[in-house]
């Protein structure tokens, strides 16, 4: 690549190959040279890159940066801090103007690693969209050549043996089409195996058919990235390759779709009328398949075509050979699949048992790393639950997620005389809603085997809880110091084979003794499933459920509140900033996945929080609540105070009865939570010493795909485990994609073929069951879940997918989600009642709810699939029921 080459060229250009556009690009440029219809741009060559990178000594900065483990953070710096050479600067200017006047346009990373056989580097560089004006693109330019040096694509191409000196990158600028619709598009099997043409599109024919013989295409209204990124259910539509014929067309759910917005681009709300109405005409949907077969001629293989559907024609944004067998799914990019048999992740397929993540789904909400696996695997032997004994897993991973086998547990506590009736009583509160007992399989256990195993592990497990709860106040207090100590020096750490060794010298310790007083306080449970029933029965379900939100009064307050009341603290000066982010920097919404950054991590956190508090309160030029958390919980103290003297008139012997119940709720209730935050400080510790591993090794976020023994071996120099690397990444990607797994799932679940139904249940799953129709079409408008927090509301539904969307949620909806934990709490005072499809009356959200004094209804199962924001709410907290009054207004 020499000086003479120029420093941008045109979109057709000839000589627009790998090594001057990048991969990318040079795929365009063949489209474009053969008479496809690609939106007009030109490439920002890798000359004009690596002109840049030599100047001024960056390029030696970037290896001496990559070589010493710097955080992408400061090699992002090295790009900002210098301009664009003027000569570069002008010739990009003057190619954008030939676009037209602030023409928006995309602007997309074209490495020279991409699209190449065995190296897709998809998602790894950035993108942007819908930027206008020269200052806009220019900066958009440098921006996407920084990204060559994020720590994931450093640590993928090392994962290939890739020299970081021999890799260049280019930039594709091309007018943004104003897409009415758009996806894409595969020329190949989307399953690979037989049979597939049943199992997905749902048509008629010999069930070893196939759809080898298809073309296989994803569609939903607005810009491609909703589909591109899988954040919807699309349209699916299958085109027989050799009759150019229509085999099946099903409607998506589309709940979002992707729009350009000032200068970026948002997602919005699909509009009612849009999400019933088919994206493609089945014209179209044959003329598109004919345009991707056309392209696959071109390539001579299989093609994964990006497409735009405008004014009536489809444009190509993009074509690649598949690089992955791809797989449909409802929400999820269709070149998604479980590429390798040794990396299942799927527990569900050892027989017929019924598995919940119903408590579980809160702290495990996403699907874990394995780092995270070995961790959770290490938690749970301290429980000495389930029994170690072969095809007997009490607990397990469906599809990367943290599930509990129901069906051992059951069969597990009727050795011990606890009828199967008996145990859906007691846990229903932590499990959630249970099918008929007849319904549930119980395996036969080897009871003689099992109970030489059990008893004697169980007393030393007794023993053990005795001891730590009689220190746990000890642990909690000094628990925060010795983390910090134990961060400190993990990040001083400057030899692999001295940070392997603190594993078993204090990391590992850390986490065995939080788990061990985690085991201890939640063996209170008991007092916390019992107490409210026999509260209710002493003096009525109202005010027990109005006494029983006492649990953050008292010396040590509620940990799952401390953010929210921490933030209001803050706001008044009471705190500092550094103080804030010690006290509360480790909880988040994925504070249990080690591969997660923490929210102290951010140093923006503690002002955006602030940010969003004074948008709740109204002193940010909005109209507000006025309420933060510490205005509704002295709401709730008033409401308590003038039951317990209503109680004291009526009967004092009563009352004092209730005193004693409720402060043994609240203590159990507060040392569990308090537990819960040491242990979530302890998995911060955790992460940083994986991080750390990364950066010793320069192996980067590849860590996080070993497990934590595997991690120490790498370290002491063995790097065989890294060779599991790329199917395990391949494999956590694929499911990261689906949407979220059933509540319930009984029997052999395949996770991307359920996603791939449109018609899946999101509540239940039962392999052995007929095909149902979907949730959206159950006539009753009630939905029932568990009684969260007593309480009823109306407003409007706003259905959000993680705490990051908490800016859409205005003041006095209806907060409506999947699963709700630490990391939603600051959004609870802003919400006029919280619904969510995972969770019992144990869960995060009610507790959280019932504190703050918050109708909440949590466990519905399908609410986030038959509620759409905009929809009238009424939510009855005290009897577990949401109506939908009003769906929302067509095209709000």
């Amino acid at each position: 690549m020499g000086a003479q080459e120029p420093l941008v060229m045109d979109l057709g250009d000839p000589g627009a190959g790998p090594g001057t556009a990048g991969g990318k690009g040079s795929s365009l440029a063949r489209l474009t040279r053969a008479g496809f219809r690609v939106p007009p741009g030109f490439y920002v060559t890798t000359s004009a890159y690596l002109d840049f990178i030599g100047r001024d000594g960056l390029r030696e900065q970037l290896l001496s940066a990559v070589s010493e483990g710097s955080p992408a953070a400061r090699i992002g710096d090295l790009f900002a801090d210098r301009s664009l050479p003027a000569e570069t600067a002008d010739a990009i200017t003057r190619a954008y103007a030939a676009l037209g006047a602030e023409v928006p346009v995309a602007v997309r990373s074209s490495a020279t690693v991409e699209d190449q056989p065995g190296m897709s580097a998809a998602g790894q560089h950035d993108t942007y969209l819908n930027v206008r004006g020269e200052a806009a693109v220019l900066d958009a330019v440098k921006r996407c050549w920084a990204s060559l040096w994020s720590e994931r694509a450093i640590a993928y191409r090392a994962s290939h043996g890739i020299d970081p000196g021999q890799v260049g990158i280019a930039v594709v600028v091309q007018r943004l089409v104003p897409a009415e619709a758009a996806g894409v598009l595969f020329t190949a099997d989307p399953l690979g195996g037989p049979g597939t043409r049943n199992a997905v599109a749902g048509s008629a024919g010999p069930s070893d058919a196939g759809l080898s013989d298809a073309v296989f295409i994803s569609a939903n209204w607005g810009l491609g990235e909703s589909v591109v990124a899988g954040d919807v259910t699309p349209d699916v539509a299958v085109v027989d390759r050799a009759s150019k014929t229509l085999v099946s067309y099903q409607t998506g759910r589309k709940e979002t779709m992707t729009v350009a917005d000032g200068l970026a681009t948002r997602a919005e709300d699909t509009p009612p009328g849009l999400r019933a109405k088919n994206v493609l005409t089945p014209d179209q949907a044959v003329e598109l398949a004919q345009v991707g077969l056309q392209i696959e001629k071109l390539y001579g293989e299989p093609v994964d075509v990006e497409w735009a559907l405008v004014a009536g024609q489809f444009d190509i944004l993009q074509a690649r050979p598949i690089t992955t067998p791809p797989a449909p799914s409802g929400s999820t990019p269709a070149r998604a699949r479980v590429p390798d048999d040794q990396e299942q992740w799927n527990d569900s397929l050892t027989g017929d048992y019924l598995w919940s993540n119903s408590n579980l789904g809160e702290a495990f909400p996403d699907v874990m790393t394995p780092a995270t696996w070995s961790f959770v695997e290490l938690l749970m032997s301290r429980m000495v639950f389930p029994p170690s004994l072969p095809g007997y897993n009490g607990y397990g991973r469906i599809g990367g997620r943290f599930y509990v086998n129901v069906s051992v547990s059951m069969a597990l506590e009727s050795l011990v005389g606890i009828s199967p009736r008996r145990f859906i009583s007691l846990l229903s509160p932590v499990v959630g809603r249970l099918p008929p007992v007849e319904e549930i399989p119980r395996p036969r256990l080897p009871r003689v085997k099992l109970m030489a195993k059990r008893v004697p592990a169980l007393v030393g497990l007794f023993r053990r809880m005795g001891a730590d709860r009689k220190r746990m106040s000890l642990f909690l207090a000094g628990s925060p110091d010795r983390c910090g100590r134990l961060r400190a020096e993990i990040g001083r750490a400057s030899d692999p084979v001295a940070l392997a060794n603190l594993w078993p010298a204090q990391v590992r310790p850390l986490l065995v003794e939080s788990f061990d007083m985690l085991v201890a306080a939640t063996s209170r449970d008991m007092t916390l499933l019992t107490t409210p029933a026999k509260l209710q029965s002493l003096i009525g379900e109202s005010d027990a459920t109005l006494l029983l939100s006492g649990q953050q009064t008292g010396d040590t307050g509620l940990a799952s509140l401390g953010p929210a009341t921490g933030l209001a603290r803050l706001a008044r000066g009471e705190l500092d900033r550094d103080t804030f982010v010690r006290e509360y920097g480790h909880r988040g919404a994925r504070e249990a996945e080690l591969s997660a950054p923490r929210p102290g991590e951010d140093p923006a956190w503690p002002d955006n929080q602030l940010a969003a508090l004074a948008r709740a309160k109204g002193t940010e030029g909005g109209a507000g609540t006025g309420r933060d958390a510490d205005a509704l919980l002295a709401a709730q103290e008033a409401a308590r105070a003038a039951a317990w003297e209503r109680l004291e008139r009526a009967d004092q012997k009563k009352s004092a009865a209730a005193r004693r119940l409720v402060a043994r709720w609240a203590s159990a209730a507060r040392h569990r939570e308090a537990v819960r935050s040491e242990v979530a400080r302890a998995l911060w510790v955790n992460r940083d010493w994986v991080r750390r591993a990364g950066e010793l090794t320069s192996h980067g976020d590849d860590l996080f795909f070993l497990a934590q023994e595997e991690i120490s071996r790498v370290l002491n120099g063995d790097q065989t485990p890294l060779e599991r690397v790329s199917a395990r990444r391949a494999v956590y990607e694929t499911y990261q994609a689906l949407p979220p797994y059933p509540t319930l799932i009984r029997g052999r679940f395949d996770p991307v073929r359920w996603a791939a139904d449109p018609n899946r249940r999101t509540d239940y799953y039962d392999e052995h069951a007929q095909p149902a129709a979907s949730d959206e079409t159950v006539p009753d408008g009630t939905i029932t879940g568990f009684p969260g927090a007593a309480g009823v509301a109306e407003g409007i539904a706003r259905v959000l997918r993680t705490p990051d969307d908490g800016t859409q949620l205005g003041d006095g909806e209806i907060l409506v989600t999947t699963v709700t934990n630490i990391g939603w709490t600051p959004l609870f005072p802003r919400a006029a009642a919280v619904v969510t499809d995972v969770g019992a009356p144990l869960s995060h959200a009610a507790i959280v709810a019932r504190e703050l004094g918050i109708p909440a209804v949590v466990g519905c199962g399908n609410a986030t699939a038959r509620i759409s924001s905009g929809d009238e709410l009424r939510v009855d907290g005290a009897h577990g029921t949401v109506e939908v009054l009003q769906s929302r207004p067509q095209g709000r």
